[in-house]
C-alpha cells in the first residue's frame, strides 16, 4: 500500500454491466482515485447519462481510449469483451498493472483459445506473464503481478467449489457433471435478441450445451490440481433475472471419502477468508443469500446415490463472478486488506 497517496485508475469499458460494477465499488474504496473512464460508444458523456444510479458521481466523463493518457494512471480495470481486450492491453504502458475481466487473458495456451474464441489471440506474447485471478487460490501470484486475467463467472463458482476437492484427492475427477444457471446480466448490457425481456421472461433454458468457452477455463484449472486432463460436463442455463448465480456439481466420491469429508475439505481450505463461507450440513444456499455482494456460499450434500455427492455454489455473477473479484485482486496487487471496497453485506430480499 502506498500510504496516503491514492491509486490512479482508469476502467476501460466503463459503459458495460461490469464496468458499472467496477465504478460502483471502486468509488468507496478509500485507496482508490478514479481517473479515467473509456467507453468508445458513449465517449463524451457524463456517467450519469449513461448510468443514472451513478449520477452522484457528476465530475466523471466517459472518454474514448484515443483520448485517454494512460500513462498517467497506475492500474486499469479492463472490461471490454474477448477479442478487444487483448489488443488495447498490449499496447498500454508496461508500467501500468492490469486487471482483465474479459476471457483473452484466461486460457494459457494461445490454441486452445484460438479453437474456442474463433481466432489467433492479439498478445500471445503476454500470455506467459498473465496471472488467474482466482484471489482464494493465487493470492501470492497475484499480488505480484503486472496482469491478472479474472476468471469468468462460472469458473468462479465452480472452481471454488471443486477446486479443494479436487486436490486433495477426494472426488473422482473423469466424473464431473456442472449444471449451471446465471442471470441475463451476464450476457453483456449490448442488446441482443435472445436477452430481451419477452424472450427470457418466464422460462429458462440452456444454452452453450456442450460448447461453452468457460468449460475450457474449468479444466484448465482442474487438470493443474490434478495433475492428468480433466474434462467436464458443463452445461449452463439462462434465468430470468438480472443478477445472480447457482451451480449444482454432481460428483463421484473417490476411495473412501464422504460428504462430511468434503464439507470438511472445503471449511479447512476457505476458514480464514472473508468471503467464501461453508453452509452447515443442510442448509442450502440460493442466489438472494450473495445478492449485490462478493460473497460466495458452498453446500455439500450425500446423494441418494451410493458413493456420490452434491455441491452448490452461489456467487453474484457481475459482483464475485467478475467486478468484485477484479476489485478483491487489485487489493492483493497494491497490498490493501482483501475487503476493501468490498464490505457490502447481501442485498435481501
Amino acid at each position: 500500500m502506498t500510504g496516503d497517496k491514492k491509486i490512479r485508475v482508469g476502467i476501460i469499458g466503463a459503459s458495460g454491466y461490469t464496468g458499472a460494477d467496477v465504478i460502483r465499488l471502486a468509488a468507496r474504496h478509500p485507496g482508490i482515485e478514479i481517473s479515467a473512464l473509456v467507453a468508445k460508444a458513449h465517449a463524451g458523456q457524463a456517467l450519469g447519462e449513461v448510468f443514472p444510479h451513478l449520477s452522484h458521481l457528476e465530475s466523471l466523463r466517459l472518454v474514448d481510449a484515443a483520448e485517454c493518457d494512460f500513462s498517467a494512471l497506475d492500474a486499469v480495470f479492463c472490461g471490454l469483451p474477448h477479442g478487444a481486450a487483448h489488443e488495447i492491453i498490449a499496447r498500454l504502458p508496461d508500467k501500468l498493472r492490469v486487471i482483465d475481466m474479459s476471457a483473452d487473458f484466461r486460457l494459457r495456451d494461445p490454441a486452445v483459445y484460438a479453437s474456442w474464441y474463433g481466432g489467433p489471440h492479439g498478445a500471445p506474447e503476454l500470455l506467459n506473464d498473465a496471472i488467474y485471478g482466482l484471489s482464494e487460490h493465487y493470492g501470492e501470484e497475484i499480488a505480484g503481478a503486472r496482469l491478472v486475467a479474472c476468471p469468468g463467472c462460472y469458473p468462479t463458482a465452480t472452481l471454488l467449489a471443486l477446486l479443494p476437492l479436487a486436490s486433495d484427492g477426494l472426488i473422482d475427477t473423469t466424473d464431473i457433471i456442472v449444471d449451471a444457471k446465471s442471470g441475463v446480466s451476464g450476457a453483456g448490457r449490448t442488446a441482443k435478441q435472445g436477452t430481451l425481456f419477452a424472450e427470457v421472461g418466464e422460462g429458462v433454458a440452456p444454452y452453450g450445451v456442450a460448447a461453452h468457452r468457460h468449460a475450457p477455463e474449468i479444466e484448465q484449472e482442474l487438470s493443474r490440481v490434478a495433475g492428468s486432463q480433466i474434462v467436464i460436463n458443463f452445461t449452463p442455463h439462462l434465468v430470468p433475472m438480472s443478477r445472480g448465480e447457482l451451480v449444482t456439481c454432481y460428483l463421484r466420491l473417490a476411495g473412501d471419502a464422504t460428504a462430511d469429508d468434503l464439507r470438511s475439505a472445503l471449511a479447512a481450505r476457505y476458514g480464514a477468508s472473508p468471503f467464501v463461507r461453508v453452509a452447515l450440513e443442510g442448509k442450502i444456499p440460493a442466489t438472494q443469500h450473495v445478492r449485490g455482494s462478493n460473497g460466495c456460499v458452498i453446500a455439500v450434500f450425500a446423494d441418494r446415490v451410493p458413493g456420490r455427492a452434491i455441491v452448490v455454489a452461489v456467487i453474484d455473477n457481475l459482483v464475485k463472478g467478475s467486478a468484485g473479484q477484479a476489485l478483491q485482486n487489485f487489493n492483493l496487487m497494491f497490498g490493501f486488506a482483501e475487503e476493501i471496497g468490498l464490505e457490502q453485506l447481501p442485498l435481501f430480499p
